[in-house]
């Protein structure tokens, strides 16, 4: 069995399992035991919960430093899961209370705000709102996290004038039920299709999260409260969020310890940020690139740490830096789809051949997309071969119209390019690649980013140059 198969075949058993075990107990009520424990229920689901809710928190924070929209959103998803699902736990009905919708109601809406988020995770980051949305990302925790704030305090306070809000009865309970399905469904196809060509645990362990969503949804409004069976589904929500944070952290760990890997998402330095954000699966990925050019070992990552340097005298601030770094690290991530041949052909491209190798932008700007990059790491993956003069691709943009960090990781790209040895040519010394770079400042690049490579490389080449390689 491929490996495609068996990513299949654990998929559909992780979720036929506890499906079938609910409907084995459900069908036969000599097995379906009468669990009725609110203690149980309420110490339990509002630990869990309130320790998950801290947890998105930390996430979310996170993903700020990070620059992954997909990140934030995860983030917000598993606040508003754990933030409702607490409320859920707190209004546990106790004999010494008596029995309102507040339970039933804000389980149903933590899961459907949850199922809101992801779904939104799984679009391309260029999509308008999305793009909208990443303009503000520093806000979005603060304000949603306020906003859910609010909305369990209503549900709490006005429990009782709120009891014509029945989610789990009559047409709101399957409207809400079809909508989940159809979200999740959606999500989990999406997240799929980018992990087969990726192979990002994240992508995988979003699937797997969303799936578990769906099958405890199914069960919360079939099953019968307080009997076994109907357990199940807090273990399915509580498997949704473990899933998740296992994958962000096998997404980013580091190759230390796990509270080294913590520590490096919080870093401030972008130069050590770079550490953080080659996660397993992503240096994977620029290995992959660079095992077929072996005369670019190497190049991705000089290419970051010089676009950094150059930013830094430039003046640009740290979150276009650590735009630059994470844009400059997977800048040439599309030539994982340009054929051997051509990759590695020693003497000059046919334009055939050539105009395959200039689709290695879009292909990677369109792959990065899924994955959450955000526009300023996406413009540098775009756009790092336009031209001043207007005469480069994919787009023959020319002047300001060419993102800032692109022309900036444009000229780092050909300085790197100039002093390492290629398949056609030797490396050429600091002075001969300096030499063609100012010839080209006006035409190839721009004339600011020029200025600053002179100002800071010097006459002894570039400070990084012995520390890359």
């Amino acid at each position: 069995m491929n490996s495609q198969a068996k990513i299949y075949l654990y998929l559909l058993l992780s979720l036929a399992v506890p499906l079938i075990v609910f409907m084995v107990l459900h069908m036969n009520p000599a097995w379906d035991y009468h669990l009725h424990s609110p203690n149980v229920h309420f110490y339990v689901v509002s630990i869990v919960s309130g320790a998950a809710f801290a947890l998105a928190i930390a996430v979310g924070v996170a993903a700020i430093r990070l620059r992954n929209l997909k990140i934030s959103f995860l983030s917000l998803s598993f606040v508003s899961l754990a933030a409702l699902f607490l409320v859920h736990g707190l209004s546990t009905p106790r004999e010494a209370y008596h029995t309102t919708a507040l339970p039933s109601n804000a389980a149903q809406m933590s899961i459907l705000l949850a199922v809101m988020w992801l779904w939104l995770s799984s679009m391309s980051s260029d999509r308008r709102i999305i793009s909208w949305l990443s303009a503000h990302q520093r806000w979005l925790l603060p304000i949603w996290t306020a906003s859910i704030a609010v909305i369990c305090a209503l549900l709490w306070l006005f429990s009782d004038q709120m009891s014509w809000l029945q989610m789990k009865q009559g047409p709101i309970k399957w409207s809400a039920t079809l909508l989940i399905f159809g979200l999740n469904g959606w999500t989990m196809y999406r997240y799929l299709e980018t992990y087969l060509s990726t192979r990002f645990p994240l992508q995988l362990a979003i699937v797997y999260s969303s799936g578990w969503m769906i099958a405890a949804q199914l069960i919360n409004v079939t099953g019968e409260m307080w009997m076994l069976s109907w357990w199940i589904y807090h273990l399915l929500l509580l498997a949704s969020i473990c899933a998740m944070v296992v994958g962000i952290y096998y997404q980013y760990r580091s190759s230390g310890s796990y509270t080294m890997s913590l520590k490096q998402l919080f870093q401030n330095d972008p130069k050590e940020w770079i550490h953080a954000y080659m996660s397993p699966a992503v240096r994977e990925l620029i290995r992959t690139t660079e095992t077929r050019d072996a005369y670019t070992a190497g190049h991705n990552y000089r290419v970051a740490l010089y676009a950094i340097q150059l930013g830094e005298e430039l003046g640009l601030n740290p979150d276009q830096l650590r735009a630059i770094a994470q844009g400059g690290i997977v800048h040439d991530i599309g030539k994982l789809a340009v054929p051997d041949h051509i990759l590695n052909k020693p003497g000059k491209l046919t334009p055939e051949e050539r105009e395959v190798i200039e689709k290695h932008p879009m292909t990677g700007f369109n792959l990065c997309r899924r994955l959450g990059f955000m526009q300023e790491e996406l413009a540098v993956i775009r756009s790092h071969h336009e031209r001043w003069d207007g005469n480069g691709y994919p787009d023959a943009l020319s002047g300001d119209n060419i993102p800032l960090l692109a022309r900036v990781t444009a000229v780092a790209d050909v300085y790197d390019a100039l002093t390492s040895s290629r398949s056609y040519r030797a490396a050429l010394s600091h002075e001969e690649a300096m030499a063609i770079i100012l010839k080209e400042r006006g035409k190839h690049f721009d004339p600011l980013c020029v200025d600053a490579l002179v100002r800071i490389a010097g006459d002894k080449g570039w400070a990084f140059k012995a520390s890359a390689s």
